[in-house]
This record gives C-alpha cells, sequence and structure tokens, in this order.
C-alpha cells in the first residue's frame, strides 16, 4: 500500500501509483516497485522519514517559482517572466523581453534565456511540421534483401538498387527498418530493435566493394578480400558476415585514404567505444570501473594508445554515410528515404555508456500486459535538465542519412511502463514523460532537416497520441492485421493522415496470417495466452472476418485462392485515404515468417529470415507487378 507521502513524491516525478487495466479497472502499483522507480531518481525512499525529507525539498523548489532548467515553447506558447530578460539567440542574435518571452516572436532553435538570476535552455518549436504528399511506396527489412553481390545478408549496395526499382516503378517512399549501430564484437546483437547506438550506422550492412579503398587496392588485396566473401545459408548469420567485413576492411584500412581532420566528438566518442569493446567486451557495465564513464581520464589514456583502432571505426562510419547517402540519392522519390527509430538502446552498449546520466539504467521498459523490450528508459528529469540534447543527438542519427524518420512506440512520449531491474514484466508502473515537449523537439529538428514525420502509435487504444501527431502535421500509423481479436476496418474508416500498411515486424506477415502460422510457432514456444484449440479458433475467426470484408469490397470471391486473398489485401490499402502507403516484399512473396517473434528470445530466428527470392528475382515475380498496379492507380506518380 502506498502511503500518501510516498504517492505525492511519486506524482512530483510523474510514477503512478496505480494505473487503469486493459479492463479500464483501477489496479494499484505494490509499494516495493513504486520505491525502486522512485530510487532512478536519486530518491531515498529507504524510509517514511527519507520520504518526507525528499518531498521537503520538492516543496521547497515548488515555493521558490523558478524556472525549470529548460523551456519548451512553439506556436504562440509563452512564458513569463516578471524580471525581465534576455534571450541569447543560438544565431548569435539577442532579444530583450519584458514581462512575457513568446515563442512567436523568437526564431526557431535552442538557446538561452537570462530572466534575474537564472540561466536556463529555451527551446522554440515549429508547432508542426510539412505533411508529406501521398505516395505508395515500400516497407524493408534491409537484413533480408539478399543480392547475388551480398555477402550473407542484404546490405547498402542492395538498399540502393532496391530504391532505384522502387523509383522506376513509380513508388515515391521507401521506410528502412533501423540501421543503428551494433558493438562490433561477436556475438554481434542482430536486432535492429536493440542497437548498440542510435546516433551512427552498423558496418555489417557495408558494401566492401564499393569503397575507393577496395577500389584503389592492389590485385593482391582485392583477390583476398574477394576470398573472404561468405557464401549464406538458409539464414542470415550476422557473425559470419561481421567476421569476413571486418577481415576484409581491415584489409583495405592501410590504402584508405587520410581523414581530413578529426572525428567530430560524437564520432570520436563512439570510436573509442568500440576500440574499448574489442579489447574489454561488449558490455561497458563489465569493463574495469575507471572506465566506466565516457569522461574519465583513463578513458582518454587508452584511447590515445588506441588512436589508430578508434581512427578506425570511425572511418566505418564515413563509410556506412558514403553508401547510405548513394542509396537515398539512388531514385528522385517523391517522400524519399524514411528511417526507423527504434524504441530504445541496449543498456551493454555505446549510448548507454555515453548517455548514462540521463538513462535509468536500473530499468527497463515493456508493457503490462508481459512485455521487456530489454532497454532502458531516459529519465525524464534528466533529460530536460540537458535541453533534450541526447534526445536531439538521436533524431539527429537518423535524420542525417534520411528524408523523414519513422519514431518507434510514440506513444512513449507521454508514458512508458518502467520494469525495475529483477522483476517480471507486469510487476512495474508508468512514468510520464512532457509529451508537448517532446513532440516540439521532434518537431524542431524534422524542420532542420525538411523530413516528414511518422509515428509508431497505439492507434484508437490511445487516442489523444494519434490526435497530436495528427495535429502538428505528423503521420500515425494503420495496419491491416493489426492484433489478434481486432476486428478489420473498412477502407474508408483508415485514418487520412497515416502511413497504412498490411503488417509489421512483429506480426504475421499476409500468408502467415492467412495459415495462422502465429499460433503454430506460438505453440512451440510455449507461448499462447489461451489454450492451443481457443487460439486456433480466433485466428480462424480473424481470418473468415478479413476474407468477409475483401468479399464486401467486392475483391475477392469466397472460394479465392491464397495468393488471390494477399493481392486483395494490396488494393484494399489501395482504398484507404491514408496519405502514405507502403508494402513488404514478404507480404508479396508468400513468405509466412515474420522478422521478428516478441517473448521467443533465441528460439526462433529473429531477424534472420532472408526474402524467399534474390532482389534480382524480386525486380521479375509476376505477383509484385499485379499487386502495385492499384497502389499506382491509387498514388500516381508526380509529374
Amino acid at each position: 500500500m502506498v502511503d500518501d507521502d510516498l504517492h505525492e513524491l511519486a506524482e512530483a516525478f510523474g510514477v503512478s501509483t496505480s494505473y487503469r487495466g486493459a479492463g479500464q479497472e483501477r489496479l494499484p502499483v505494490d509499494r516495493p516497485v513504486v520505491r525502486a522507480v522512485l530510487e532512478q531518481f536519486g530518491l531515498d525512499t529507504s524510509s517514511a522519514a527519507a520520504v518526507r525529507g525528499e518531498l521537503a525539498e520538492v516543496r521547497r523548489r515548488r515555493s521558490a517559482a523558478v524556472l525549470p532548467d529548460t523551456v519548451v515553447l512553439s506556436g504562440r506558447q509563452a512564458v513569463d517572466l516578471p524580471h525581465g530578460g534576455v534571450v541569447h539567440c543560438e544565431g548569435g542574435q539577442e532579444i530583450p523581453v519584458s514581462g512575457r518571452a513568446r515563442a512567436d516572436r523568437i526564431p526557431f532553435g535552442v538557446h538561452r534565456l537570462e530572466t534575474g538570476d537564472q540561466r536556463v535552455l529555451l527551446l522554440v518549436t515549429p508547432r508542426g511540421v510539412p505533411t508529406p504528399l501521398p505516395a505508395w511506396g515500400w516497407t524493408v527489412q534491409l537484413h533480408a534483401l539478399r543480392s547475388g553481390r551480398s555477402w550473407g545478408m542484404g546490405d547498402f549496395g542492395d538498399l540502393s538498387s532496391f530504391v532505384g526499382w522502387c523509383g522506376e516503378l513509380g513508388a515515391g517512399a521507401v521506410l528502412l527498418n533501423p540501421v543503428h549501430a551494433v558493438t562490433p564484437v561477436s556475438p554481434v546483437e542482430p536486432s535492429p530493435h536493440s542497437p548498440s547506438s542510435r546516433q551512427f550506422l552498423n558496418p555489417l550492412y557495408l558494401r566492401v566493394e564499393d569503397t575507393a579503398a577496395y577500389r584503389h587496392a592492389p590485385a593482391e588485396i582485392r583477390e583476398a578480400v574477394d576470398e573472404l566473401r561468405p557464401s549464406g545459408g538458409e539464414l542470415v548469420d550476422h557473425d559470419e558476415t561481421w567476421q569476413a567485413k571486418l577481415a576484409a576492411l581491415e584489409l583495405l584500412w592501410s590504402h584508405a585514404s587520410p581523414p581530413d581532420g578529426p572525428p567530430r566528438p560524437g564520432l570520436a566518442r563512439f570510436a573509442t567505444f568500440c576500440a574499448l569493446a574489442e579489447r574489454h567486451g561488449a558490455d561497458w557495465r563489465r569493463w574495469p570501473a575507471r572506465l566506466r564513464h565516457p569522461d574519465s581520464p583513463a578513458v582518454a589514456e587508452q584511447a590515445a594508445g588506441l588512436a589508430r583502432r578508434v581512427a578506425f571505426h570511425a572511418w566505418l562510419q564515413r563509410l556506412c554515410a558514403e553508401q547510405i547517402a548513394k542509396a537515398r540519392d539512388s531514385a528522385d522519390l517523391a517522400v524519399g528515404l524514411i528511417g526507423d527509430l527504434a524504441a530504445g538502446v541496449a543498456p551493454s552498449g555505446a549510448d548507454a555508456w555515453a548517455s548514462q546520466d540521463v538513462l535509468a539504467l536500473g530499468t527497463t521498459i515493456g508493457a503490462p500486459a508481459g512485455e521487456d523490450w530489454g532497454v532502458p528508459p531516459w529519465r525524464p528529469d534528466r533529460l530536460a535538465a540537458a535541453g533534450f540534447a541526447p534526445f536531439r543527438d538521436v533524431l539527429r542519427g537518423v535524420l542525417r542519412h534520411a528524408d523523414g524518420i519513422r519514431v518507434g512506440h510514440v506513444a512513449g512520449f507521454w508514458r512508458q511502463w518502467w520494469i525495475p531491474r529483477g522483476e517480471p514484466p507486469q510487476r512495474g508502473t508508468y512514468v510520464r514523460y512532457d509529451a508537448e515537449a517532446m513532440l516540439g523537439v521532434l518537431a524542431l529538428e524534422a524542420h532542420r532537416a525538411g523530413a516528414v514525420v511518422v509515428g509508431e502509435d497505439p492507434g484508437e487504444a490511445e487516442p489523444e497520441v494519434t490526435r497530436a501527431l495528427h495535429d502538428r502535421g505528423m503521420l500515425s500509423s494503420a495496419v491491416l492485421l493489426s492484433r489478434q481479436g481486432c476486428r478489420p476496418v473498412p477502407p474508408d474508416r483508415w485514418p487520412a493522415r497515416a502511413v497504412a500498411t498490411l503488417s509489421a515486424h512483429d506480426l504475421p506477415t499476409a500468408t502467415g496470417f492467412l495459415r495462422a502460422e502465429h499460433v503454430r510457432v506460438r505453440t512451440e514456444l510455449g507461448l499462447l495466452e489461451l489454450p492451443a484449440g481457443q487460439e486456433r479458433a480466433r485466428a480462424r475467426l480473424d481470418r473468415d472476418e478479413l476474407v468477409d470484408l475483401l468479399v464486401a469490397e467486392g475483391l475477392v470471391d469466397e472460394n479465392a485462392a491464397e495468393q488471390e486473398v494477399v493481392v486483395a489485401m494490396h488494393e484494399l490499402l489501395a482504398r484507404t485515404p491514408c496519405r502514405l502507403l507502403l508494402v513488404a516484399p514478404e507480404d508479396l512473396l508468400g513468405e509466412a515468417r515474420q522478422a521478428g517473434f516478441p517473448g521467443s528470445a533465441g528460439e526462433y530466428p529473429n531477424w534472420r529470415i532472408p526474402l524467399p527470392v534474390s532482389l534480382e528475382e524480386l525486380r521479375d515475380a509476376p505477383v509484385v507487378r499485379v499487386a502495385v498496379q492499384p497502389l499506382r492507380r491509387a498514388r500516381p506518380p508526380l509529374g
């Protein structure tokens, strides 16, 4: 039971002491869970007296009526300044303020505000971003996109070919899975949703032969590199690919052109992490204590001793940036390449090491239904105090290489389910965030990059999220094959300001849905929520309801073959008013296995499933031409 003092302290830090369950009933949070979460804010909750002491400090700060460390304004919002002040703009301009600082009188940007004896950050952000032009396109998992030139998995060269082909088809957008950096130590993490860093790129996607170092290397070096190329198997082997590419790139490193000056500070820090991980192991939490903080003198000392290795990892990032830029420019797409931002980072990785002071590393985020995503959340207080700089860096990491950004789990801007270390996923609680500020920062960075924004929102489950995205010109998500038990929606009821897809990386493919492959796999893995018979019956009902909708729309008859049903699903997408219509190669090619299976850990080949055909064969697949015709008619190419 949470007493009044602990409840008030929790409320002050946005920590919920109760929440609404799936049936809208009010569920209490156990006192030990509340205490464990509050301890992540550096609070002492060990006794009633300690809680009272922390609460007294909260009340003292409130009574002082000081501004927070960071103020975020947009539109016509304003902040009262009884003593006046001066805004020192990031561009050098100074704006005197008397009474109120209004956002509509200050340029967009990250500024310093002086008022009285306070110095705070002032972020002035656009109210929204331009909504993209209507278009259709593709969503692709790059590791699965193998070609005759791949080294066991899809790469940036394959992406370049794919984007060029999409342009030939009249597509306007390509949504790419997260291509965030891994820790370059075996075994490498295969999941793009548990990266080492969201600020940098994954060198596993490099095409070795497309580097200038390969082209300029002596013939014997090129021959040695060619011999390292793995043949690839039925599943993607990330470790085999990385070991082969690492050996090849190390051979070429001695023939690389010297860089123009030192790497920027963020890249230097990431490259230092990679070099230290090679020497001390992939998890920085197990390094010698003197190396566990990036600003320690011991880190600087070791970085100097590993200077050539640090330079090597910085070089890999330059190669990645060159190759993804080439892919991005391979076709003149109306919307362009949309990069996917994962919901978090591995607690063992580079971003957690570099940003440990603004992360709650004693917790992970997930969902009360039993999901633990294994990534730590931002501390909302520290994030705001830092002027949201770590979040801005993450956004820039994606937008530096893309024309748009899709934000995974955008509902986390409002609240996140924190799970204390050692607790099961159900024993957590929600922690609130400043959604208005987070959306403003997102709008600012998208504005700077001229980028479109897509949010992976929960739809009808949390309508305030969807409304807020739409109010700012951002697109929400609309998925035909959503969670089990959700009835399919007729196309005229789909939202207009949305990205429409058949499925998602953690949901069944079109074929998998029709065959109830997701039920078969969950039965084998022991992940069923209901008895197997009931799960199969529910899957049949879901399938029948979808086919009934397709029949009612006049797209198929009741006896349609499986591939006809799949094509009809795509025509249903074309009938929706959604701004972007995206299709996945897996759905068109009859792949029954989904890319990632939640809760399956190592029992399922997550992120290791290639497309059933090569990229070259995909281009000539008859079903592709048939299925995209209604999309082309519904969203014709501009010009």
